[in-house]
């Protein structure tokens, strides 16, 4: 089944276009995530064998404790299930399976994909994959207008294409910046870091930017001195000793993560 063309309505009353992501790249991604599990099960086994035995040659003939082969088999679920969980919570809704396909989970609102349904739908794998062979999760992925599987449709989740951006004309405030010699890697913020900044913060630097090439340069400095000690706490770096110029650089670079993040094509 071919990839359907998504409109969803943010909160913010921004309409956004995505493809869903149909069975076939799913299952691509999902097989490249099951060789790099298989390969990890793989080691553990032999770990487990060289901790008993020193040595990989006695494979077959390993007395193993029954604790021990109960023990290696929980860990590998916990493994097989952590994997995809933080993979989509703390990757931007991608498995390293799903970032070679070129998908990823999103919520149904076009947000980044939560905690706690990341936790839903990972947990719900386990009636997906009945009888055998992810049947029940195939089925429901090609017969559903939107390819859900049954953890998507509890937790709120859906799995589009990544978007490709558009070049578009630059903005004075991104010429200024160019000019400036700034780039988004002057601030390194993981996906958890990000995810600290909502909403009310992407509309405070949204409009700091807006208003930093119309203000004067006492009123900006004023200006950035305020914002910058608004969003210190979250950057997790103290402001009073940075100048100025050094907090007008900080703040625009994070208008440029957050506008990555908030700011969606229409």
């Amino acid at each position: 089944m071919n990839a359907e063309q998504l409109d969803i309505k943010t909160p913010e009353y921004v309409s956004l276009q995505f493809q869903s992501a149909g069975l076939g790249s799913r299952a691509a991604a999902f097989i490249i995530d099951q060789i790099i599990l298989l390969i990890v099960n793989i080691l553990i086994i032999i770990g487990l064998l060289f901790m008993i035995n020193g040595t990989f040659m006695d494979f077959f003939s390993a007395d193993m404790p029954s604790y021990l082969i109960a023990g290696a088999i929980i860990l590998i679920f916990i493994i097989r299930w952590a994997y995809f969980f933080a993979f989509e919570y703390f990757s931007g809704g991608s498995t390293l399976g799903k970032k070679m396909v070129g998908i990823r989970v999103i919520q149904e609102n076009g947000h980044s994909i939560t905690l706690l349904s990341s936790l839903l739908r990972n947990l719900l794998r386990i009636i997906d994959s009945l009888p055998m062979n992810y049947l029940v999760g195939m089925l429901m992925i090609f017969f559903h207008s939107k390819h859900k599987r049954l953890g998507d449709l509890v937790a709120g989740t859906i799995v589009v294409h990544e978007r490709r951006k558009k070049k578009m004309k630059l903005t004075p405030i991104e010429k200024e910046i160019q000019k400036r010699g700034l780039s988004r890697e002057n601030l390194v913020l993981n996906d958890y870091d990000l995810r600290r900044f909502n909403e009310k913060d992407w509309k405070l630097m949204k409009t700091y930017s807006n208003r930093f090439l119309q203000l004067s340069v006492d009123d900006r400095i004023l200006l950035t001195r305020q914002v910058a000690e608004i969003v210190s706490p979250k950057l997790g770096m103290p402001v009073e000793d940075k100048g100025y110029e050094e907090l007008e650089n900080l703040l625009l670079v994070l208008y440029l993560l957050l506008k990555d993040e908030w700011e969606f094509e229409l």
